[in-house]
């Protein structure tokens, strides 16, 4: 599994990046909103991944925060929604965004994004519903979350460690409370685990 590479910005494409990685060329699909983050060809870029193997292909997603990983992951997780539905989708709603949209049960914001009609919206809606966690959360914690931050990466080790984002979510974010912003991976890694048991 690989679950993030770091590597020299070869090229783009609308939906796609290329990534140079000791000399091997990784094709990474993203998100306009990551794509339009990463920065110019020729500078070295961070993208969190997600691989998704089928019969016929192995495909590589990327994301440049925590939140949109976890985000691609709930989407995913919805009967009719593929990887490339969900990257639509989070190219037109943020980790917060989609969240509010599912929390307020807004079928319309959801149905933005390219390939989504009414009834996939509603599904969408309805299947995620309090697994987003709070939208607030979604903000910190994801897409204006600096990316590389500590809580974006404790996030992650939680979600790794097969939390539910909306738990890990609160775990992360009380940790963050209680240590402060400058408080090591470590330490709010081993925090919010112990406030995820509680």
């Amino acid at each position: 599994m690989i679950a993030r590479l770091t590597g020299i910005l070869a090229e783009t494409t609308a939906d796609s990046a290329v990534l140079d990685v000791a000399g091997v060329g990784y094709l990474v699909l993203a998100s306009a909103r990551t794509l339009d983050a990463i920065g110019p060809i020729g500078g070295e870029v961070m993208l969190l991944t997600e691989m998704q193997v089928r019969e016929d292909s192995m495909t590589l997603f990327g994301f440049g925060s925590a939140g949109e990983r976890e985000s691609f992951r709930a989407l995913t997780s919805v009967q009719g929604v593929g990887g490339r539905v969900a990257l639509a989708i989070l190219s037109v709603l943020d980790p917060a965004e989609l969240a509010a949209a599912v929390s307020r049960g807004d079928k319309a914001m959801v149905a933005r994004a390219n390939g989504v009609g009414p009834k996939l919206a509603m599904r969408i809606v309805n299947e995620l519903a309090g697994k987003l966690g709070n939208p607030a959360l979604a903000g910190t914690l994801g897409a204006s979350a600096p990316r590389g931050g500590t809580a974006q990466d404790a996030l992650s080790a939680l979600a790794n460690l097969g939390f539910r984002p909306a738990d890990a979510s609160a775990a992360v974010a009380a940790a963050v409370a209680d240590l402060g912003e400058t408080a090591t991976l470590d330490a709010l890694v081993r925090l919010a685990l112990r406030k995820a048991a509680k």
